[in-house]
């Protein structure tokens, strides 16, 4: 008997996915029979179409039986469940092929010959058992590799927020110290900002964040330095209309570019500058861009390594192979681009 841990759970049939992926392991079987070199004459076209229809309604058949029959199964001890799974597919063959061999009977002449019905029904319910044995296998593994994989890019992408947001709050914290002897009143100010800024971030504990959320916080941010660098850090915001306000997106994306862009560039030059921050649709896809200027003679990307590294990872997370990435530093001056899929 194997381990809980261990034990492999029936694969998801109501799924479009799942249910495409059985119409074409049928199909599969019925053109390598068709192929096979045999000692009798290939199919004809009557003969490979009746065994495609019947390939398909067996795998449709099968497909939504054990969509329906999951829930029941999976109360079953282990093993016994995918005993019981294999049994299906093996009954619905079975109907299938006397069903078959009745309109042969009737209308005669139709595929099979006189007395081959029993032999006929008998190998299409086992063959029906072995692949459905090697089916269910195979999606069972697919499945827990998917959950497997899906558990780790999790901890990844909750370990990456974990070390981001300390960060995030150390830099708030410093900004803050700066203004108490200085400017009490601006310092309550930038306290209730904060205050604000990590409400509205540690409510979605739960789940991601959206566009609008991304700047609510990324303006909270910029509020915060404002207090604290003065007329020095300037901020043009440029958004197009119809932006997808309400798409979901990983929690402080906009955020770290910004607070690199103050820490790494307009912080350390003595007149300051201007944060560009440019929100577009630009061919199908949400277009955000973060410019700012940097002091000569400093390498902007050894400050912002670690920053785009965890941004890139977990984007990749939400997004997928869609993400687009650039970042440009020249003649002063230092841009990140991000290109992210629309649904």
């Amino acid at each position: 008997m194997p381990k809980a841990a261990d034990r492999l759970t029936l694969p998801e049939f109501c799924t479009p996915a799942r249910l495409g992926a059985t119409l074409v392991a049928g199909q599969l079987v019925v053109l390598t029979m068709a192929l096979a070199p045999t000692r009798t004459a290939r199919w004809d076209f009557t003969e490979f179409a009746s065994a495609s229809a019947l390939a398909t309604w067996i795998a449709l058949a099968s497909a939504s039986a054990l969509c329906k029959l999951r829930p029941h199964l999976a109360r079953l001890p282990a093993r016994l469940d995918f005993a019981a799974a294999t049994t299906v597919p093996m009954l619905v063959a079975a109907i299938g092929a006397l069903a078959l061999v009745y309109i042969a009977g009737t209308v005669g002449g139709f595929v099979l010959a006189a007395g081959e019905g029993r032999r006929f029904v008998l190998a299409t319910v086992v063959l029906s058992g072995l692949i459905a044995a090697i089916a269910l296998r195979y999606f069972a593994t697919e499945d827990r590799w998917r959950a497997q994989v899906q558990a780790v890019a999790q901890a990844q992408m909750e370990a990456l927020q974990a070390r981001i947001r300390p960060h995030f709050l150390f830099n708030s914290m410093n900004s803050i110290a700066a203004l108490v002897r200085r400017d009490p009143a601006a310092a309550e100010r930038a306290v209730e900002d904060l205050s604000e800024l990590f409400r509205a971030a540690l409510g979605h504990d739960r789940g991601g964040d959206t566009l609008a959320g991304e700047i609510h916080l990324a303006q909270r941010f910029l509020g915060i330095e404002q207090l604290r660098l003065g007329e020095r850090l300037r901020v043009h915001w440029e958004s197009d209309p119809g932006l997808p306000l309400d798409l979901p997106m990983p929690r402080l994306v906009l955020q770290p570019l910004l607070e690199n862009a103050v820490v790494h560039g307009i912080a350390r030059l003595p007149q300051g500058g201007e944060i560009r921050i440019r929100l577009a649709v630009v061919d199908g896809r949400l277009r955000i861009e973060v410019g700012n200027p940097f002091p000569s003679g400093v390498a902007p990307l050894s400050g912002n390594g670690h920053a785009l590294a965890s941004i890139r990872q977990r984007l990749e997370h939400c997004f997928g192979a869609g993400l687009g990435m650039t970042v440009v530093a020249e003649q002063g001056y230092y841009r990140v681009r991000l290109d992210l899929p629309l649904p």
